[in-house]
């Protein structure tokens, strides 16, 4: 099924532009087609593209043929860009907004070959008081097989859950922190070295609140979340085993094939994803770049925000 997506009645813009919108699976994801992300969007082309982030969760763009400057250029069109990573002191010159996903990089801060950040489900740095609110993710340089990247809809997720379960974990909150209950890096390598001189370590609710559309998500994840507060550490174990089970069930996601100049842009608030677990067996390159946005304050049901334990927020550019 494609959608074409109209121009909003109230834009300012006089530009007739009409998206090609294509769902591609059934719970989240649509491909945007139709649209040049070398120029300047317009009002309505903006509010477009948002308004399909906030129905479909992630967005895919294909064939877009830009640098650095054009994606942060976009970026911009949706919120403040924040620097790269936390714990980024390797972004490009002259582009501090960047981060480098890239495979050449990461045996060397993580102390062992890997081809992201993360190898296990997560929504992107929710140990921050603010987590980002989006992410945009451009391919550069991909493997001819595998390196596909997974999202998984986390208001799904939670609008799966029987009632007595909502009800359960709609007064819960949880600990977030890098590596969550079983960090993936060497002891002695410069990763780890940083979190433990900068730690950034966070209380979110258990079920957030969407700021724009008001749904519930289950905001847990195996990449951040170490525990759930005020419970036995067996019984947090037993209750994040459940919820990650429910957060990465597959009938919950989508899966994306990469080609140079292909993006995606999440909504950081209600999605995780899962990098490629494929490729450590393979000699291969493999090169992204990001952007995220800055993000709000996660609150829960009861209309409590998030309580940092240690670190900062962290701003985008004004």
């Amino acid at each position: 099924m494609t959608l074409t997506t109209a121009a909003p009645a109230n834009s300012d813009q006089t530009a007739d532009t009409a998206l090609e919108v294509r769902p591609v699976a059934g719970h989240i994801g649509a491909e945007i087609s139709g649209i040049d992300l070398r120029k300047e969007l317009a009002d309505n082309e903006v509010a477009q593209v948002r308004d399909t982030l906030h129905r479909y969760k992630v967005v895919f763009f294909r064939d877009q043929e830009i640098g650095h400057a054009e994606q942060i250029a976009f970026s911009r069109k949706f919120g403040d860009v924040t620097p790269s990573h936390p714990y980024d002191d390797e972004a490009p010159e002259g582009f501090p907004q960047i981060l480098a996903v890239d495979s050449r990089k990461y045996e060397k801060r993580f102390g062992r070959k890997k081809y992201s950040y993360d190898n296990k489900w997560h929504t992107d740095v929710t140990a921050l008081i603010n987590p980002p609110a989006g992410t945009i993710l451009r391919a550069h340089i991909v493997p001819e097989q595998g390196g596909d990247t997974q999202w998984t809809n986390l208001v799904a997720a939670y609008e799966g859950l029987p009632d007595s379960l909502k009800g359960l974990v709609d007064g819960l909150r949880a600990e977030h922190r890098f590596g969550g209950r079983h960090p993936q890096w060497a002891e002695d390598s410069s990763y780890a070295q940083k979190t433990r001189e900068n730690p950034l370590v966070t209380e979110h609710p258990v079920v957030r609140v969407h700021p724009v559309t008001g749904e519930r998500a289950l905001f847990v994840t195996p990449g951040f979340t170490s525990r759930i507060v005020g419970v036995s550490p067996s019984q947090s174990d037993r209750l994040l085993d459940l919820l990650f089970a429910e957060v990465t069930n597959p009938a919950y996601t989508v899966r994306f094939r990469w080609a140079p100049g292909s993006l995606a842009f999440w909504d950081n608030r209600a999605t995780a994803h899962l990098a490629p677990t494929d490729l450590d067996h393979l000699d291969v390159t493999r090169v992204l770049y990001r952007t995220t946005l800055e993000g709000d304050v996660p609150v829960g049901p009861d209309g409590k925000e998030s309580t940092s334990i240690a670190g900062a927020a962290f701003r985008g550019e004004k």
